[in-house]
């Protein structure tokens, strides 16, 4: 039995088709038609068919039974699925095939209702129950079980090679064919009922169900992951991306999530201003001026030597004078909200600079995964944006209109760089950044030195915290490197001693009323 299943091809004498995307069925019936194929249909399918001037038997026909409760009920017929399911080589199975007068369908050529676009047509709950296909997903599960002997299409990408397969085999599929298309097709109805389940999920507000299930199409697969022998893709929950490469080599695992990262800074800032520098997922420079030209200048000049080899996004279109600035510092990315022509021309000068267009990409909140082992930690995102009402001035000095800009800027950016992160900034521009270390005031110290070596020109320094100071060492490091304003998350048993101090140094000191670690 095994030995002969390997080599089995199987011929097609009768195919049951139900498409709601009834594109390219021409090419398809012509060979259907040629290989003396019967074919079923149903509703809309049907009258295509017909359109196209091919012969056609119509379902209700089929079953003797009609189409009923406005078309949700015309496929789901003992006749339809004992003719799919039914095994050719089991005695039994004939017998209760002849005895009802039943026949086989070899072929099943379905996609479903547009569940998915309909989403992104319509909230009318109504119309988006209706889009939610049940004899579709059932035939095309019934065809997948029995691959040994049925065929089943789920998509028109698959046309071509069906069409292939029939004029190699003469009317045949061979059993490899048959088992892949079996295996795309139980990913395809997982797929849809998971798209079903997210909705229900996002309509009752049920954030973290019984049983979760994700959803993915992928976009590409990578050469490899962080490492050369670690293998990588990246999968999106839409049809895609919604970035366009414009020039530039195949990105890669670490590209993609540095550009992401880039993309969420670039974002949380003011619309058309901001420029983002990040390296490592780690952003090394952030400047939200409203000169385009000065505000990368600025994040370059907070920490040139990381900036090489980073990744550059642009929260505004990019033109020819940004670019032959871009143009002078090696880069693996540059992102921006579109390219002048101009600028296109100077910066493919580098063949393997990526520029990646981010018109049509857009920050939504949806939960963060990461996974250990057969376990995944799930979250919500960290992205709402800060108003003055998020904070609390805690010091008896008041901050300036200017310092309180500057406290918020440089909080927002804390929330990106990861734990334990201090940011100083000035006039919406980062000059010292402390990241990813065990110990926060080694982050001050990191953010100090990086300060030191731009030589700024300002007694306006404020830095931001992305967590609580648990002892006053920290805030006092800052303070004596010429920082005259200080933003931290409240809730350390110390937190009167760090007020205290800030009072004793005549220094600003803002509590935010949410913690923003970033590990």
């Amino acid at each position: 039995m095994g030995d002969r299943k390997i080599i089995m091809n199987k011929k097609i004498k009768t195919a049951l088709i139900s498409v709601s995307d009834k594109s390219n069925l021409k090419s398809l019936l012509n060979i259907l038609k040629k290989n003396k194929i019967k074919v079923i249909s149903s509703g809309g399918t049907y009258k295509e068919i017909k359109r196209l001037k091919f012969k056609c038997l119509e379902v209700s026909k089929f079953t003797n039974s009609p189409e009923i409760l406005e078309g949700r009920v015309k496929t789901l017929h003992p006749k339809i699925h004992a003719g799919i399911l039914s095994n050719r080589q089991k005695k039994s199975h004939i017998k209760d095939l002849n005895n009802n007068n039943f026949e086989n369908i070899d072929l099943v050529i379905v996609n479903f209702y547009p569940f998915e676009n309909t989403l992104k047509k319509t909230k009318n709950h109504v119309k988006i129950i209706e889009n939610i296909d049940i004899g579709g997903p059932s035939m095309v599960r019934s065809a997948a079980k029995n691959y040994n002997d049925v065929t089943v299409i789920t998509s028109t990408d698959q046309y071509e090679e069906l069409i292939q397969e029939l004029k190699k085999f003469k009317g045949s599929t061979s059993l490899n064919f048959r088992e892949k298309l079996s295996r795309i097709a139980f990913s395809e109805t997982a797929y849809y009922d998971s798209v079903i389940s997210s909705y229900f999920n996002k309509k009752t507000n049920t954030i973290f169900p019984r049983k979760k299930i994700f959803h993915g199409n992928l976009m590409e697969q990578l050469r490899y992951g962080e490492n050369p022998h670690q293998q990588s893709a990246i999968y999106s929950s839409s049809s895609n991306t919604n970035l366009t490469q414009v020039n530039g080599k195949q990105l890669s695992y670490n590209n993609y999530n540095d550009i992401f990262s880039a993309l969420t800074i670039s974002k949380s800032l003011p619309k058309d201003k901001g420029t983002v520098i990040v390296k490592h997922c780690n952003p090394c420079g952030v400047s939200a001026k409203k000169n385009h030209l000065q505000s990368y200048k600025n994040a370059l000049s907070c920490d040139p030597t990381s900036a090489f080899g980073g990744i550059v996004s642009c929260n505004f279109k990019i033109t020819k004078s940004l670019a032959l600035e871009l143009h002078k510092t090696f880069l693996e990315v540059i992102i921006g909200n579109g390219f002048d022509n101009a600028a296109i021309k100077i910066l493919k000068t580098k063949k393997n600079l990526r520029l990646i267009d981010s018109t049509n990409y857009i920050q939504e909140e949806f939960l963060k995964f990461i996974s250990f082992n057969r376990n995944i930690l799930i979250q919500s995102d960290d992205l709402n944006f800060f108003s003055n009402k998020n904070f609390k001035i805690v010091s008896k000095k008041k901050p300036t209109p200017k310092q309180l800009k500057d406290l918020i800027f440089a909080f927002n950016i804390c929330r990106f760089v990861k734990s334990n992160a201090i940011v100083l900034a000035s006039d919406e521009t980062t000059v010292g950044i402390g990241s990813g270390q065990p110990s926060r005031l080694d982050s001050c110290q990191i953010a100090i030195n990086k300060m030191k070596k731009i030589n700024i020109e300002t007694d306006n320094i404020v830095a931001a915290s992305d967590a609580f100071f648990p002892f006053v060492d920290g805030i006092e490091k800052l303070v004596q490197s010429g920082v005259k304003a200080v933003v931290q998350p409240s809730g350390s048993i110390r937190d009167k001693e760090i007020i205290k101090f800030a009072n004793e140094t005549d220094t600003v000191l803002l509590f935010s009323k949410t913690r923003h670690f970033r590990h």
